[in-house]
């Protein structure tokens, strides 16, 4: 089978498009052929080693995995001894990055724990665009946000992977929602449903004097103290994404910066679960949430999918036609 592999930190070039034998499913696991994968802000980072971190989990001279890929769809091939939830002939997808990722390939040997059936009449294109991302945005709204109806919400980023879910699932639950975007993405982010839409190169949200229950920043950048000032009382800003700067801020200050008062400043670490996954079938199914993908690449271009995404101007996810 072709899969793509690297063997040491990098820029996309470092990948290579290798031919390797078909994995044979174990007990427990099931063999997808893979129809579609995507790229995410993950690949990137286990590829690059751009933040210093990700060399103390997976090498710190050189990867110690050599296949990249989370987000996933498929049809099931062959399964393992003990698998009573799938058969040959399914539809699955999911995040597989747990398991040590490898999407980016034509076949992958998966847990069947990891793994959901495809929402019903999503293409596999539509299917590999969801997990990752749309479970960031979950996440960080529900769990961490403490979403509720009526709330306002800003999405700072949301022409992104995380930011277009992110706009559609507050929507869902039912927010007032306020996405915050370039000059080209604001019809997007309308016919996505946004409430309002402010253009970041026109206005400053953080200087406004509007302030928001909830605020999920998936890129874009504000200092804690201009996210801080735009909350409202007992308002929660969830760090999704973004720039290393962005990601450190949070993580080493945002106790700092939430203490003394009720306004709360945390990050959303995404982890894959197939409950969420099945919300968001129902999210699919419902119409409430469609992916919007922006540019889809061969399995040999998978390279060309990172580049472009290193480049931080995707709108919406970037997918893999593998078949």
């Amino acid at each position: 089978m072709k899969a793509i592999t690297y063997t040491q930190y990098g820029t996309p070039d470092v990948l290579k498009l290798v031919e390797t034998d078909k994995p044979v499913p174990k007990d427990g696991e099931v063999l997808v052929k893979i129809h579609a994968a995507s790229v995410n802000a993950l690949d990137w980072h286990l590829l690059t080693a751009d933040i210093f971190l990700v060399r103390f989990g997976e090498g710190l001279f050189k990867p110690k995995r050599s296949r990249l890929g989370a987000d996933m769809a498929g049809v099931v091939e062959a399964v393992g001894s003990g698998i009573t939830q799938f058969k040959p002939g399914d539809a699955v997808y999911g995040d597989i990055e747990p398991y040590g990722s490898g999407a980016f390939a034509e076949y992958a040997a998966v847990p069947a724990k990891g793994l959901a059936p495809m929402p019903a009449g999503a293409s596999f294109e539509e299917a590999a665009a969801l997990p990752v991302a749309a479970l960031t945005a979950l996440q960080g709204l529900r769990d961490v946000g403490k979403i509720a109806a009526g709330k306002r919400v800003l999405i700072n980023g949301a022409s992104g992977g995380v930011g277009t879910y992110a706009v559609q699932i507050a929507k869902a639950f039912g927010a007032e929602v306020t996405a915050v975007c370039s000059t080209r993405n604001v019809e997007q982010a309308r016919a996505l449903g946004a409430d309002h839409v402010i253009d970041y190169t026109k206005e400053n949200f953080t200087q406004s004097g509007q302030q928001y229950d909830l605020i999920l920043a998936a890129n874009g950048y504000h200092s804690l103290g201009d996210y801080k000032r735009a909350l409202a009382p007992g308002g929660i800003y969830v760090m999704a994404g973004g720039k290393t700067r962005q990601i450190f801020d949070v993580i080493l200050l945002g106790w700092w910066y939430s203490r003394g008062g009720d306004k709360k400043l945390a990050n959303v670490m995404a982890h894959s679960s197939v409950p969420d996954l099945l919300v968001i079938n129902e999210l699919v199914e419902s119409g409430k949430v469609k992916p919007a993908i922006d540019r889809t690449y061969p399995l040999e271009q998978t390279a060309d999918a990172l580049r472009y995404l290193g480049e931080g101007h995707a709108r919406g996810k970037i997918v893999i036609k593998v078949v």
